[in-house]
């Protein structure tokens, strides 16, 4: 099943890309299997696929240190939960991007704490860009003292703006939101920033987050399902 859901969200990609005359593989997809077990992403990885997402820290670092004992050492691991500065560190250890870059301090802790062995830690600064009250992320009038900020620390590399807006009601709606994020990330690399990627775009927007300049779309259940949360206590 993972397998023929990850071809069909390929093909839904590459028409989204069509339609937005961007060429193939210009929109890179992101398994985010947060609440599913290493055997699912162990069947994605048989599929092809190479990037995967997470969103709780630990969860995640179980999966990468089982994955990486079962031989699987060539998967690109991406935090994109909201970051804590107090679980920085198996972040800076375990993952290679982190989409949730909202606050310096945050930054200064990846940077601080990323082995020397490893290559640097790929950076997004994440952007609330449409002011949702309930959303992570930095205002877009601060986001360029924020990115400055993150672009002159050691041991990162920061890559680009990432977004999580709230559901709009249809296309043009959303595609507006998005559209914000872009011109956002334009004006950043006028700024002298060299920024190469948007994160934005998930199972039910995708296609309008493409149409507005996406280059990494993050999908979970159009790849693996409905996700099961345990019970709280």
């Amino acid at each position: 099943m993972i397998s023929a859901n990850l071809q069909a969200l390929q093909a839904r990609i590459e028409q989204a890309c069509d339609r937005a005359d961007r060429p193939k593989g210009s929109v890179q997809l992101l398994a985010v299997s947060k609440t599913f077990d290493a055997d699912a992403v162990r069947q994605a990885w048989s599929a092809g696929q190479r990037a995967f997402g997470e969103n709780y820290v630990q969860e995640g670092v179980e999966k990468v240190q089982q994955l990486r004992a079962a031989g699987l050492t060539d998967i690109e691991w991406h935090c994109i939960g909201p970051l804590q500065s107090n679980k920085t560190r198996p972040v800076a250890e375990y993952f290679d991007w982190v989409h949730t870059v909202d606050r310096l301090k945050v930054a200064q802790r990846l940077s601080e704490q990323r082995p020397p062995e490893l290559p640097p830690l790929q950076v997004c600064v994440q952007v609330n860009v449409d002011g949702g009250p309930n959303k992570s992320g930095v205002l877009p009038e601060q986001a360029l003292g924020l990115a400055q900020a993150v672009a002159a620390l050691p041991r990162l590399r920061l890559r680009g703006l990432m977004c999580i807006p709230e559901p709009a009601p249809d296309f043009a709606s959303a595609c507006a939101v998005f559209g914000r994020a872009r011109a956002l990330f334009e004006a950043l690399n006028a700024q002298g920033l060299a920024l190469d990627t948007l994160s934005m775009g998930m199972s039910d927007d995708l296609e309008a987050a493409i149409a507005s300049g996406s280059t990494l779309v993050r999908v979970g259940s159009a790849i693996f399902g409905a996700r099961h949360y345990p019970a709280q206590g």
